[in-house]
């Protein structure tokens, strides 16, 4: 007995989407201050540590500051208005 089926698309109807231009680059980072910027995915924590001593090897001259906000998927505005009072440009790390 043959049944019939009804399939939904779940994808649903796509957001606009509008361009913003990039920060500007800075010329070099040499003595500057970087947040690493764990945001709790899983192993992004390894991810940045990695990339910490990546900094430390390759580019001694960079000081680099590990940072986490206080829980994933919230956003921690003490954490950004730190990174923006204190830091010089900030790396987001999402894990695997």
């Amino acid at each position: 007995m043959a049944e019939l089926l009804t399939a939904h698309d779940p994808r649903g109807y796509p957001p606009k989407v509008v361009g913003k231009r990039l920060a500007q680059r800075r010329e070099s980072l040499d003595g500057k201050l970087l947040y690493l910027v764990d945001c709790l995915f899983d192993n992004s924590e390894n991810f940045m540590r990695e990339l910490e001593d990546w900094f430390a090897k390759n580019l001694p001259s960079v000081t680099t500051r590990l940072i986490q906000p206080r829980q994933s998927w919230v956003d921690d505005a003490d954490m950004r208005a730190r990174v923006a009072c204190e830091g010089d440009g900030a790396i987001l790390g999402v894990g695997l």
